[in-house]
């Protein structure tokens, strides 16, 4: 990668250690960002930064379980401490849950979503955004947002609030020149989809898509460089989908 968009800039990517947030970590590298590596894994996120160094860039890995106010916390103190500010934050760390049908389902069944995507994409926000100005965030939403597939309930409505939150961050944060958007990636066979998705089941998505294939993660790290990228610059309150034209409606042939 010739253009070093990320030159001197400092990037945080939570769930950075396998699927899009590693892609991502790999590109934004690539574009010379400085990196703060977060997930709740250490040895990915490790084996991430070694890769990076080894590259010549920089890359800080840091485990951080986001449904814990205290330890999104200590993330980003120990991000002023090594870096001194945040110009761009990818909040991508999420869960899938349970897949059932919502008539089978239980309160019980909304607690690791909301937990893990709504409440921890909010926290992570939350102590980032004193770091920043001016910025860029970055949510990681889902297809599931505009498409349904049957029991996926929960894990769609904790992304379609995510939408919200965008949306209404986008508007108090403009003034202090914090860009706030949304990717919705499509059926992305990162590590954790593709243990959810028995394989006729992926072969079936993968027919849905006009490009007759499932995602990869590097399929969406371009986009996401981009949104984070003074290239976007005028771009904030959006939500981006990335998704093969999977949920765009019409005949197929």
């Amino acid at each position: 990668m010739s253009k070093l968009r990320f030159k001197n800039k400092t990037v945080v990517i939570t769930g950075a250690g396998t699927g899009m947030g590693r892609a991502s970590a790999l590109r934004l590298a690539a574009e010379g960002a400085e990196l703060m590596l977060t997930g709740r894994q250490s040895g990915p996120l490790e084996l991430l930064a070694k890769e990076i160094q080894s590259g010549g860039g920089t890359a800080l890995a840091l485990t951080c379980d986001i449904t814990d106010e205290a330890q999104v916390k200590a993330v980003f103190t120990e991000a002023h401490k090594h870096f001194g500010r945040v110009d761009a934050l990818f909040a991508n760390a999420g869960v899938l849950g349970d897949f059932r049908p919502l008539s089978d389902a239980g309160v019980a069944d909304f607690s690791a979503p909301l937990a893990t995507n709504l409440i921890g994409t909010f926290l992570t926000i939350k102590h980032c955004l004193p770091l920043m100005q001016p910025g860029a965030v970055l949510i990681n939403a889902s297809w599931t947002t505009h498409g349904v597939m049957p029991g996926t309930g929960i894990y769609a409505a904790t992304k379609s609030a995510l939408l919200a939150i965008m949306r209404t961050l986008a508007v108090e944060v403009g003034p202090r020149s914090i860009r706030v958007n949304a990717i919705s990636p499509g059926v992305i066979l990162t590590p954790m989809a593709a243990s959810a998705l028995p394989d006729d089941v992926a072969h079936r998505l993968a027919s849905h898509s006009l490009l007759l294939r499932n995602g990869v993660p590097t399929d969406v790290a371009g986009t996401i460089a981009w949104l984070l990228s003074e290239d976007a610059a005028y771009v904030t309150g959006q939500e981006i989908v990335v998704d093969g034209g999977f949920t765009m409606g019409g005949m197929r042939a």
